[in-house]
């Protein structure tokens, strides 16, 4: 990463480095640790955008506050590998220099129709790969590529078994399979390939956006399928051990008639963790996008993304929009309608990550 001196090695996030993520309790450094602020524990849950080519004053002062966790990186930010590679070097010294752990910075790199960064792989996109051996390939040789430029998280794969061809994500060729075992052995074969290079993968979107004929992005949209037709769509996720899991902005009828997955208790907390057994981080997708749809602010939907017990709130608007949602989210956590305990689940989640993904760097 940017922010450390030199390459140490890291551990591999495979299999094994996956487990550790899940198992591990922190470590002699985090018990020295002083307890985290509020401001702590709300800012590492917070994924954000940047705004122009190089980080603000506003956005590295956040960083080196700890009042972020990560950034995700747009095809707009950017224009070479080097201006890429600066850019993350920047983040990750304004980190290190408050004295906060590493943040997580990632990007859309799936292959086929999604690429952040267009000239990086994978090659192929995921309806072209037959095995999961090639899956792993192409997971190694991208999480390679993007850590060579300061990128450590892809938020990636796709693994939504499409329940037709009218599929939104079929169409835009983002699916591995039409069957559920097949998508899920190749969805985590790409996971592994990450992993492997030290990168950390997402699968997404949980539970699953094959039935969904529109982009949540720009329209709400609600899923009417029965939970024997969703179960498909669950198998990616069935003993899992990626690092981290997206969660849709679809509503689920099956599931919960009222939130959508980012946001319900039901589906992020009881069916992901309780019933499948989920350990590791989970993200909402973009709220700015499902917000837009709703044509709402996205405050109020990360207010109950975080009710819910989702970790990680990603946000992809500007950056005076992911500020004002902090700003809701603390002074929601000092007047108590969000849990303090809820959030520090949270944070102790995603600092285990952090301190499996990056041993080196963590405070």
């Amino acid at each position: 990463m940017g922010a450390r001196a030199g390459r140490p090695r890291r551990r591999a996030l495979t299999a094994l480095g996956c487990a550790a993520v899940l198992a591990a309790t922190g470590g002699a450094s985090r018990a020295q640790a002083p307890p985290p602020t509020l401001a702590q524990l709300v800012g590492q849950k917070l994924v954000v955008s940047m705004s122009g080519t190089t980080p603000s004053a506003s956005l590295l002062t956040r960083a080196r506050r700890g009042e972020i966790g990560g950034v995700i990186v747009h095809s707009f930010n950017f224009r070479s590998s080097a201006q890429l590679r600066s850019i993350t070097v920047a983040l990750q010294k304004a980190a290190a220099t408050g004295g906060q752990p590493p943040l997580l910075i990632g990007v859309d790199q799936e292959g086929g129709s999604v690429k952040t960064i267009p000239w990086l792989p994978p090659v192929r996109s995921p309806g072209h790969v037959r095995s999961a051996a090639d899956a792993r390939l192409d997971g190694r040789r991208t999480g390679a590529a993007l850590l060579s430029l300061g990128v450590n998280t892809d938020f990636a794969p796709v693994a939504d078994v499409p329940g037709s061809t009218a599929s939104a994500v079929y169409r835009q060729g983002r699916t591995w399979s039409f069957d559920g075992r097949t998508t899920a052995r190749l969805a985590n074969g790409f996971a592994l390939g990450l992993g492997d290079a030290h990168a950390l993968a997402t699968m997404k979107h949980f539970p699953g956006l094959g039935f969904a004929t529109a982009n949540t992005d720009r329209a709400v949209v609600r899923i009417t399928a029965s939970r024997a037709r969703l179960a498909p769509g669950l198998l990616p996720y069935r003993g899992t051990q990626v690092p981290l899991v997206m969660l849709s902005n679809a509503i689920y009828d099956a599931y919960d008639r009222t939130n959508a997955a980012g946001w319900s208790r039901l589906i992020a907390t009881k069916l992901l963790r309780t019933e499948l057994g989920y350990q590791g981080v989970t993200i909402t997708d973009s709220l700015d996008g499902a917000a837009n749809a709703r044509r709402i602010a996205p405050n109020g939907l990360a207010l109950a993304a975080a009710r819910a017990g989702t970790d990680l709130i990603l946000l992809t608007g500007g950056e005076v929009a992911s500020r004002e949602v902090f700003t809701s989210l603390l002074q929601a956590a000092q007047e108590g309608r969000v849990g303090r305990p809820g959030l520090e689940r949270s944070y102790a989640r995603i600092m285990r990550l952090k301190a499996v993904a990056f041993p080196h760097s963590h405070p």
